[in-house]
């Protein structure tokens, strides 16, 4: 099949016909619970920019900005926040995710998924309460750190968690929740900063410090939760493995899946090294699609600059603070029905279908900012309204497209990529990646508005051409697939089946990539 699909969806998996299931509470609650998590990083996505924005902030912190801001307040200019150690309080964040990926793939695959959800927890509450505190900015980006280890651990285990706690037909929308809660987080982040911007002199303080909530709530939810069968049986806890399965499954008929999960996990114990493990020519799919290529990519779509930056953004183009918050609300609201849509329809129509045809919407949309600022956006120059609204609505729309494709999605098919032997490190990889990648448009966005000017939103633009081609010939259709059979599909695909040798073909005499 032409782009990347395969011969036969079920034909070839090895016991996926006897797989049985019902969805219980049981499984619905252990799913609800962890996907918490979620908020953790949807509350920072939505805050940072709002609190970035408000005046008693910036007074407090960057009052080069704030006279700046002031002296321009009506007119249009590219480069109003332009301020590296004011981006850097947004990316501070996200470096630190990126480093905290390698400690919590060991805490992930040694002592379970729950653990590293703990961990997360913790250190976003603690990261929560210093930023409220903050009476410079060398507490503001300690605290970022801080937020950012919880960030890391919570992403590298969540995704994980609901993906193997999901059965094969009902794991897109299960994964997805992830999605979902991080869009509530971002949209109760915007409401709040709505709020709390008319609170002076503190209101910034509030925004930052109620991001002890959602810690406290992933944290009393990791309390409760139960381990995966996957992470039992991977720890050798194999009696509670399979008495996990059969309460989450809702039946005790699970020998077939329990089986694969046995092999599966036998497998991954004769890997000493995953990370090593990860480079070989036989997980080159994986590494390319899943580690790299997806968790890149879904960074350079510009969307989380459109997330860090909205307020910021919708200011430089001549909005009121008010008004800004109120676009970002809108923003972050169409975000949340987007990701219902997803989780309503991707185990339908999969997930190739969201990804290509809200590419080629994302496209259109960036190449519509790009023009419209091209011809009305003028420095030192008022906006008109209309070509505001205008652009408020295009902003909407992308947003939509995004985020029933690239920001579920992002995270849900990595997550089923990766066999069990590599899953850790691999997931390890897909946070990491997706926080440098992060990191670096929330620190170089800004900046690159200043100097780009409307080029910045063409680049996107043909970053999303690229990246929807990549998908278009390189991944395969994993819907209904079980997890842990996921690999036969790349043995079925046009351009994988030269890299993945069968277990009676192992003499390595075909070039490598």
């Amino acid at each position: 099949m032409a782009g990347g699909g395969f011969g036969n969806e079920g034909g070839s998996l090895k016991r996926a016909h006897l797989y049985e299931y019902r969805i219980t509470n049981y499984f619905i609650f252990a799913c609800l619970v962890a996907a918490t998590g979620g908020s953790l990083f949807g509350y920072d996505l939505g805050v940072s920019g709002g609190v970035t924005s408000m005046d008693d902030f910036l007074k407090d912190f960057f009052p080069k900005i704030y006279r700046r801001k002031q002296a321009h307040l009506h007119e249009t200019d590219y480069c109003k926040y332009d301020n590296q150690l004011l981006t850097l309080f947004t990316s501070s964040l996200y470096f630190a995710g990126l480093v905290s990926t390698f400690g919590a793939s060991h805490v992930t695959r040694k002592k379970g998924r729950r653990a590293s959800i703990l961990v997360g927890a913790v250190s976003f509450f603690l990261g929560g309460v210093i930023n409220a505190a903050a009476v410079n900015i060398s507490m503001l980006i300690v605290g970022r750190i801080l937020l950012g280890a919880g960030i890391g651990f919570g992403n590298q285990a969540v995704p994980l968690y609901l993906s193997e706690m999901a059965p094969a037909k009902h794991r897109g929308a299960v994964n997805q929740l992830f999605q979902f809660t991080t869009c509530m987080g971002i949209l109760v982040a915007n409401l709040i900063n709505y709020k709390t911007d008319k609170i002076h002199p503190w209101g910034w303080r509030l925004s930052l410090g109620l991001a002890t909530v959602p810690a406290t709530l992933m944290f009393l939810g990791g309390l409760v939760l139960p381990e995966t069968p996957n992470s039992l049986v991977e720890q050798g806890k194999l009696e509670e493995a399979k008495r996990v399965l059969i309460k989450v499954r809702g039946t005790p008929n699970v020998e077939a899946e329990f089986a694969d999960l046995v092999e599966a996990s036998e497998a991954a114990r004769a890997i000493k090294h995953p990370f090593r493990n990860l480079l070989q020519r036989k997980n080159r799919p994986q590494l390319v699609l899943g580690a790299l290529g997806i968790p890149a990519f879904q960074q350079l779509t510009g969307m989380n600059s459109i997330l860090f930056y909205a307020p910021v953004m919708f200011q430089t183009l001549g909005f009121g603070s008010g008004a800004s918050l109120i676009s970002s609300v809108l923003t972050s609201g169409m975000l949340v029905l987007a990701t219902l849509v997803s989780m309503a329809f991707v185990d339908r129509f999969g997930r190739r279908a969201f990804f290509l045809e809200a590419g080629t919407e994302m496209f259109c949309y960036m190449i519509a900012v790009a023009v419209t600022l091209a011809l009305k956006f003028g420095e030192g120059q008022e906006l008109p309204k209309a070509i505001g609204w205008f652009l408020v609505v295009i902003i909407c729309l992308f947003v939509f497209a995004y985020g029933r494709s690239w920001g579920p999605l992002g995270w849900l098919v990595p997550s089923e990529l990766f066999p069990l032997e590599t899953r850790s490190a691999g997931q390890s990889m897909v946070v990491c990646v997706n926080l440098l990648f992060t990191a670096l448009i929330a620190q170089c966005f800004l900046v690159s508005l200043c100097h780009l000017k409307y080029g910045i939103f063409l680049v996107f633009a043909g970053l999303i051409f690229i990246m929807s081609s990549f998908i278009f010939f390189l991944l395969p259709e994993t819907k209904r697939v079980p997890i842990e059979e996921v690999y036969l599909l790349w043995k079925d695909h046009w351009f994988w089946k030269r890299y993945v040798e069968d277990d009676d073909d192992k003499d390595g005499k075909m070039p490598t990539m």
